[in-house]
């Protein structure tokens, strides 16, 4: 049994790691001790798993002594993104294994510090890119591997982010670049990471537009100009549409896939010290795109078009994958639950460069993200499936390229110029 200690309580800590450890793999996985900045949160999580009470919990300063005291064998950073780099550093010089959530890092100097801290340690980085769980992203996988389509060309990915949850990101901490890195790192690296992975590629240039279309002051839906608002206590709600189409007069309305928690109204046994997650999305100190269309070129020779927007009518992403002898297209409707139309099931279209097209159904697996969260706990702590034909995990690198090629996205955005990718690994956060 390995012995495991978490650098950040976090709903995504309860939820992802906590809950499947204590219950699918108590016998593989021993939870050693939590770190936190806000002491609530350690109450939050025994609230929610008392059978964790008595697990030593400690701040942010007290690293060392949780390594020291508890004696893991691995670390899981899930807390907000900017901390990343910091607890995957230390566990390295620890010589620590690493889970991290996605993002690894939120600059491309973070990213060198880890890969750096990671060559002088015995311990390994997986980052938790659960998107190439999902079957229906294998089997385009093992499409590619089989050469259904040769040698990839191109690929065209729009992503969709429905008013639901593209909002969630505007009312918490991700609105800040400093916390998140932007939207095209905290978000997107889910989807460049895809790709590379898909293709077997490297992303090595970028340009792109972006803009906050939506969110922040200037939106259009705004009902009255004017900072610190929360949705718990505003006195304009019935007149925001984003706030009443989901959650109307009451607070029965609400999702059961609630991405800003509990403690959406800043009370309740979810409630946090000094954050709270209904922060409106209007507000001024909101500093990151909520639009992206960019093109990326790979190492290889492939072209990727992408999009995305956080503000749509319903969720999912719509995929087409060219290559010398064909061509592979999908579209998927995320939570259907929330999208008020009919949609289908999720097939694969294949288009012989010469031929008719063949559709292709995939058996889904039960589970969050699509069926992807359980096989990739699976991976995590049982070790990786070793029938499988292809690597799957993520690494260090393949996260860093991940960040690299969102933050090439948001600062040719700002610059209105091409950004050579892998050099942003040697460029000093003061330059964001």
């Amino acid at each position: 049994m390995k012995k495991y200690v978490i650098c950040g309580v976090s709903g995504r800590a309860m939820n992802m790691f906590i809950g499947p450890m204590l219950q699918t793999f108590s016998t593989h996985a021993e939870i050693a001790g939590l770190l936190d900045v806000d002491p609530r949160r350690f109450e939050v999580c025994f609230e929610k798993y008392p059978q964790l009470k008595g697990v030593p919990v400690y701040s942010p300063e007290q690293f060392e002594d949780m390594v020291r005291g508890t004696g893991p064998d691995a670390v899981i950073v899930a807390g907000a993104d900017h901390t990343h780099e910091t607890y995957i550093v230390k566990a390295l010089e620890h010589d620590l294994d690493v889970i991290t959530e996605k993002p690894m890092a939120v600059t491309g100097e973070e990213c060198r510090k880890i890969l750096e801290a990671e060559a002088k340690s015995k311990g390994r980085v997986s980052v938790t890119f659960n998107y190439r769980y999902m079957p229906i992203h294998a089997r385009i996988k093992e499409l590619i591997l089989e050469g259904k389509i040769g040698r990839v060309t191109s690929v065209d990915l729009n992503w969709y982010i429905d008013t639901y949850h593209g909002a969630s990101y505007f009312k918490r901490w991700n609105r800040k670049r400093s916390n998140s890195g932007g939207l095209s790192i905290h978000k997107s690296t889910h989807h460049f990471d895809l790709v590379s992975w898909w293709i077997d590629q490297t992303p090595v240039e970028a340009f792109a537009y972006g803009a906050l279309n939506y969110y922040g002051p200037e939106g259009e839906l705004n009902p009255r100009k004017e900072d610190r608002r929360y949705c718990g206590t505003c006195n304009v709600k019935q007149d925001c549409a984003y706030y009443m189409r989901w959650f109307g007069r009451s607070r029965e309305a609400v999702p059961k896939d609630d991405h800003i928690g509990e403690a959406a109204f800043g009370k309740g046994p979810g409630s946090y010290t000094n954050y709270r997650p209904d922060a409106c999305i209007f507000d001024s100190e909101i500093d990151i795109e909520d639009t992206y269309t960019a093109a990326v070129k790979f190492d290889k020779g492939a072209l990727l078009s992408y999009s995305v927007n956080f503000s749509v009518p319903y969720e999912g992403y719509r995929l087409a994958i060219n290559g010398t002898r064909g061509r592979l297209e999908t579209q998927e409707f995320h939570a259907p639950g929330r999208i008020p139309f009919p949609v289908p099931v999720q097939t694969i279209d294949y288009f012989p460069l010469f031929g008719s097209k063949e559709t292709i159904h995939v058996v889904f697996t039960e589970g969050g993200h699509g069926g992807g969260d359980p096989l990739i706990l699976e991976d995590l702590f049982l070790g990786p499936d070793p029938r499988k034909p292809y690597e799957i995990l993520t690494g260090a690198r393949a996260g860093a390229n991940s960040v690299l090629a969102g933050e090439a996205i948001w600062k040719s955005v700002k610059s209105g110029a091409p950004v050579r990718i892998q050099e942003l690994l040697y460029q000093e956060s003061a330059s964001r």
